[in-house]
């Protein structure tokens, strides 16, 4: 593909933010982006198995409210490559086919939230309707690593698809722009809470209205600034972000105590694993997991102590009990389709 550097340059309503930044005493950074791309593209983000997401859900989110998305930001190609063998288009559609392709991307658009409505008329759940519209759907991501290096190298290419790498340069750049905190041992990174050091002691709060309007900060307990976290990121599937304690505790309450336990949402959360080789009975030795403390799950080849996903971390998701099934007994689960 012949992109330039001009390219990078051209106006899109893909976004990239960061929201959370922390390093750890042994170097390795956590960053949390909330991103807004388009749903196309969404399948070649999920192969990306260092990143932790959670997005918007085409189940979740009502037929109306996502139509109404869809007519105020809709999802269209950045880059309208000029059909050819292979998988990337090398060049672009000249200014006539450009013209017709784009009133037949609009056609298609309008048709489908059409068909979407007219479905949804005819008592059709969202789950269904909502994927008429997904090739025009922009969508909300919280997206969580320790390890963007193999994820940039892939898609910040000229062989990528054109929106996932404007993506990647835009993450990369507000990465770039972004300082990270520095956090001790038992200090959390918790997107959507914010913190501030005083007098040497890590704050967790949120920005509250008051009953003048005024927003003000509330400084919360970790306890309540990890629910508050877990539970707006959960509420990603919604596209809502409601950070009231009220809201956190029912959302937590709900991931934790389902029939089926929903852990993904705690996969952003994480606090820095201590790391201390110069004392020999030291906590977390890479190579003896004896010494590891709870939610450290492996040990790279070099020595790196990994929890989950992330390296250098642990993630509370790896300290709620049964967080992942291990042993699944397909008999008694068939006992619910009775």
């Amino acid at each position: 593909m012949s992109l330039t550097k001009e390219f990078l340059n051209r106006p899109t309503n893909i976004s990239a933010k960061v929201i959370t930044d922390s390093i750890a005493k042994n170097g390795k950074r956590i960053t949390t982006f909330e991103l807004e791309y388009n749903r196309f593209i969404h399948s070649e983000m999920m192969t990306h198995g260092a990143l932790v997401k959670n997005s918007s859900s085409s189940r979740a989110i009502p037929i109306s409210k996502m139509i109404e998305q869809i007519k105020l930001n809709p999802s269209t190609p950045i880059y309208w490559g000029k059909t050819q063998s292979g998988m990337q288009a090398k060049e672009e559609l000249t200014y006539s086919e450009l013209k017709r392709v784009k009133e037949l991307w609009e056609v298609a658009k309008d048709n489908a939230i059409t068909r979407a409505t007219q479905m949804s008329l005819n008592e059709c759940h969202k789950q269904i309707a909502n994927r008429v519209t997904e090739p025009f759907q922009m969508m909300k991501v919280v997206c969580t690593a320790t390890d963007f290096d193999n994820f940039f190298n892939l898609r910040i290419h000229p062989d990528a698809q054109p929106e996932i790498l404007m993506l990647a340069y835009l993450m990369y750049k507000a990465m770039q722009q972004s300082t990270p905190m520095l956090l001790n041992q038992g200090e959390w990174h918790l997107p959507y809470v914010e913190r501030e050091r005083n007098s040497g002691v890590l704050e967790y709060f949120i920005y509250e209205e008051n009953e003048i309007g005024y927003f003000g900060k509330k400084y919360i307990p970790l306890e309540q600034a990890v629910k508050i976290s877990s539970s707006c990121t959960a509420q990603t599937s919604y596209r809502k972000n409601d950070a009231s304690v009220e809201k956190a505790d029912k959302i937590h309450d709900m991931l934790i105590k389902a029939d089926v336990l929903h852990a993904s949402p705690f996969a952003h959360l994480a606090t820095p694993i201590e790391f201390d080789l110069t004392n020999h009975v030291a906590p977390n030795i890479p190579f003896e997991p004896e010494t590891w403390e709870q939610g450290i799950t492996h040990v790279t080849k070099d020595g790196v102590l990994c929890s989950g996903n992330l390296q250098g971390w642990i993630q509370y998701r790896q300290l709620i009990p049964n967080n992942t099934c291990w042993n699944f007994d397909f008999d008694e689960r068939m006992k619910m389709f009775e």
